[in-house]
């Protein structure tokens, strides 16, 4: 199984999302990717590697990228960190290609969150680390 998380710049979100999740689940093979590429070939946003390598979590490996439509045949299944993401990655999508694409807080229902908050702009790295690790537990029982 081949798993892509996805967000805007793929510095906080999706990166965190990818280290949790290979934490828990490390049979399985994890990508994080941006839908822009600002920030392509940069580690994890400073202050998102702080909160996550308290909790036990070590992003410093990880380097953003952009989502490209090749994804789309590279993994089994690509998870988005809000509707915008979604959307964008949706316009890629090649032809007669299904490969799944879900909403990372479909995962965590309970939580009441349409979408995983951007805590490079809300700076709440410990909300958005909570909100992840449920998503992530929640696609962890899934599989």
């Amino acid at each position: 199984m081949k798993i892509l998380f996805v967000c805007l710049g793929n510095i906080c979100r999706s990166p965190t999302a990818e280290g949790v999740f290979r934490e828990m689940a490390q049979d399985v093979e994890t990508d994080s990717a941006g839908t822009s590429d600002w920030h392509v070939g940069e580690p994890p946003y400073g202050a998102m590697q702080a909160a996550a390598k308290a909790r036990g979590y070590d992003l410093s490996d990880l380097r953003a990228r952009q989502f490209s439509a090749e994804d789309f045949d590279r993994f089994d299944l690509i998870i988005g960190m809000d509707a915008s993401n979604i959307a964008n990655m949706e316009r890629l999508r090649p032809a007669g290609n299904a490969t799944p694409v879900r909403l990372f807080t479909d995962y965590a229902p309970e939580r009441g969150m349409s979408e995983v908050p951007d805590p490079y702009y809300t700076r709440d790295f410990d909300a958005a680390l909570d909100l992840v690790e449920a998503c992530a537990r929640g696609l962890m029982a899934t599989l």
